[in-house]
């Protein structure tokens, strides 16, 4: 006799199905659901190795806004790449390298917030398109801080482009997600304690923090600084420290950021930063879930 658990009851099968369109990204696109804690789990890369890097466990692809939103070519110019987009194993659901033509400047004397917002219409209305939700907004050249520009005169100008790209992003449906950079990137919001205030002072729904475990590390920002910025963050990558390796090369624990995430009920995505082998990405992919699942059982453990 079979037991319980192993029989399926007619109305259980049909509460199933009926449930079929509404399951998450994963369960389109993804070879397995990733860990509660994260709707999905991503990988910056080209949509050619879409299918490549599904096979492997990514849930979905950052692409990249110059290279495949192509804002400054034509809407003729972005129909290939967008019936790519569309044909993909695994959506593109954010693109990085945002403001990467040097006439695109953020602060300073030579600011240019027109053309920064010209360009970021026709940016954010492509990424919707293809069904994309956010970009990432690093941008280290386009928002360096000229020298003799005060800090305080460059945050007014930030905060000004922001919400402006606040309204745009909201009339697109994405969200944009401010990233921190390590000092050697850039000379502008190192810390992620400076991207949450930004934010803060911005005070846009569609305006967020990218909480980038690597620039994290590398600017001594711990777990502590991410449970500060958590009220804020909409986003979450990572790379290990040392050589900006996939997870599980080094073996880098990522369980007191997860753990920080978890406590302030975080459910959204999590992008991987960076490349290796194929044995390498199966394995990072199986180490975020992992370590993920590790902070979810030891929280319902200690509740």
């Amino acid at each position: 006799m079979k037991s319980k658990d192993q029989l399926i009851t007619r109305r259980a099968l049909t509460v199933a199905m009926s449930l079929a369109p509404c399951m998450p990204l994963w369960a389109a696109t993804g070879p397995s659901p990733p860990n509660p804690l994260f709707r999905a789990i991503g990988i910056t890369a080209k949509v050619a190795r879409a299918q490549e890097l599904r096979d492997l466990g990514a849930d979905f692809i950052v692409e990249s806004v110059a290279d495949f939103l192509i804002p400054f070519a034509s809407d003729a110019e972005f129909a290939a790449a967008k019936s790519r987009a569309l044909a993909s194993p695994l959506k593109i659901l954010g693109c990085n390298s945002f403001l990467r033509d040097p006439t695109l400047i953020c602060i300073g004397p030579k600011a240019d917030h027109p053309r920064v917002l010209a360009y970021a219409e026709t940016a954010f209305a492509r990424l919707r398109s293809i069904g994309g939700e956010y970009v990432v907004f690093g941008s280290s050249n386009a928002r360096q801080q000229p020298a003799g520009w005060s800090k305080s005169n460059a945050d007014d100008q930030f905060v000004t482009l922001l919400r402006a790209l606040g309204d745009i992003a909201k009339r697109s449906g994405i969200t944009v997600n401010l990233e921190s950079l390590r000092v050697q990137e850039c000379n502008y919001i190192n810390h992620i304690g400076e991207s949450a205030a930004v934010v803060a002072r911005v005070d846009h729904p569609n305006v967020r923090v990218l909480a980038d475990l690597y620039h994290m590390a590398v600017m001594g920002d711990g777990a502590d600084a991410l449970a500060k910025a958590m009220p804020f963050t909409g986003l979450i990558e990572l790379a290990e420290r040392d050589r900006r390796t996939v997870p599980g090369v080094a073996g880098d624990d990522f369980r007191p950021y997860f753990r920080e995430a978890a406590r302030a009920g975080y459910r959204g995505l999590i992008d991987i930063e960076a490349d290796g082998t194929a044995d390498e990405l199966r394995k990072a992919f199986a180490e975020v879930q992992t370590q993920a699942a590790d902070v979810l059982k030891s929280a319902a453990a200690s509740a």
